[in-house]
């Protein structure tokens, strides 16, 4: 022993840990459940990395992830599939059984493949090669390296007008992924406009079971919210001094998406410890949020008393939604 003093964290440092801090959900589960019935078991009933195969055995079914920007949905995703043993490491390979790539926007049909290539080890694609070509590489590739699952994220991007070609193109190329000597589990996240263009193919939109998880509504969440902001203030060494009315508002300043939400309270946490408080207050989440936004004061949700009736830049819900009874769901929060 020297006698000092013990170092006191940074705001940085707490910050750093409080975001490695995963909260489960339902989601989660319902992830894992589908994911459970889209894999075939062994003998012995244990859960395997071979898709069931359905249709007379000809081809597989995914899962279609769709939640608003912000909501959360791709730290679930990646979070479920790597805490999914029949999909760790390939002992082949040494890499996990499941893939993942983003789509980059504006997306083609080629740019995807060429980007799904990247991530199998394949850096080089001439700019002679058909696209045919580079999709016959792809699944010879999924093939070879063991991967059963393709995950897509920001799969809307994929699609760019509903009925144009290369819409009608992709939607191939997905059948292509679930049918064939290899056929693999794709699992497609993405905004609500997933669904609505997932829906105009019958063969693709039968293919997908969808998870739709609902957003964060006035009382029937407020628990959830209150819960998470407490939890998330202990482990920075803050008390709490919040209205309840200050739930509505996180959750409105939120968007209504879990995500967003827990994000709001981690920047009013970053602000109440930079401030060197000792309790985390409504002043905290006014400052969270007018730098987040860059809104004048008139405008910050936190701050005026007629909150419910400002219109934020990116909404896609009316401003006041419906004031809900509690439901019967339940979240816990396990900061």
């Amino acid at each position: 022993m020297t006698g000092k003093a013990p170092m006191t964290k940074t705001p940085a440092a707490i910050m750093k840990e409080l975001r490695k801090v995963h909260i489960r959900t339902p989601r989660e589960a319902a992830l894992k459940e589908m994911l459970e019935c889209m894999f075939a078991e062994d003998e012995g009933g244990n859960v395997t990395h071979e898709p069931v195969r359905f249709t007379d055995e000809s081809e597989t079914h995914g899962i279609a992830f769709i939640e608003g920007s912000g909501g959360g949905k791709t730290t679930a995703i990646r979070k479920t599939l790597k805490a999914f043993d029949p999909l760790s490491t390939n002992p082949e390979t040494g890499q996990p059984r499941w893939l993942q790539v983003k789509v980059e926007s504006p997306a083609t049909l080629r740019s995807l493949g060429v980007d799904m290539l990247k991530k199998l080890e394949i850096d080089q694609v001439s700019d002679r090669a058909k696209v045919y070509a580079i999709w016959d590489l792809v699944r010879r590739r999924l093939r070879i390296l063991g991967v059963t699952l393709v995950w897509i994220d920001e799969a809307q991007d994929m699609f760019k007008e509903t009925m144009a070609a290369e819409t009608q193109s992709m939607f191939k190329m997905l059948k292509g992924l679930m049918q064939g000597d290899h056929p693999v589990v794709v699992v497609l996240s993405g905004t609500e406009r997933l669904k609505e263009i997932t829906s105009l193919d019958a063969q693709v939109n039968r293919r997908f079971s969808k998870i739709c998880p609902p957003q964060l509504e006035f009382a029937a969440d407020n628990e959830l919210v209150e819960a998470i902001t407490v939890a998330f203030a202990k482990k920075a060494g803050l008390k709490v001094d919040v209205s309840a009315e200050t739930n509505n508002r996180i959750i409105r300043a939120g968007r209504h998406r879990f995500g967003r939400c827990i994000y709001l309270i981690l920047k009013a946490i970053e602000a109440a410890l930079h401030d060197k408080a000792t309790t985390l207050q409504l002043e905290h989440f006014e400052l969270a949020y007018g730098k987040e936004e860059g809104c004048e004061i008139s405008a910050n949700i936190f701050a005026v008393a007629d909150w419910t009736s400002i219109v934020q830049p990116d909404d896609e819900e009316p401003a006041v939604p419906k004031v809900s009874a509690k439901r019967g769901r339940k979240r816990k929060a396990r900061a």
